[in-house]
């Protein structure tokens, strides 16, 4: 069974650039379920390698993050990006 999620546009936008970048890989169609579903198996594999895992953990521990709501709101309203020359 399938469900709908509401993902903001810029997340969407790294998704199928990413499903692109798969399809090329793999030379055959990749999903955007499907490239949802190679990340997550890509991060389970890095989270079951111990140093990896300790590393990850104790960046995650660090890092200051916004609350879901904030999230929400930013990247509701992203700015724009600014081209470098």
């Amino acid at each position: 069974m399938t469900k709908a999620v509401n993902l903001p546009e810029a997340i969407y936008e790294d998704l199928v650039s990413i499903s692109d970048d798969l399809t090329s890989l793999a030379r055959k169609p990749i999903s955007a379920a499907m490239t949802i579903s190679l990340l997550i198996a890509v991060y389970r594999a890095y989270v079951n390698e111990p140093c990896a895992r300790d590393a990850f953990r104790q960046r995650i521990a660090t890092s200051d993050f916004m609350s879901p709501e904030a999230f929400e709101k930013e990247w509701d309203n992203p700015h724009p990006k600014t081209k470098t020359k």
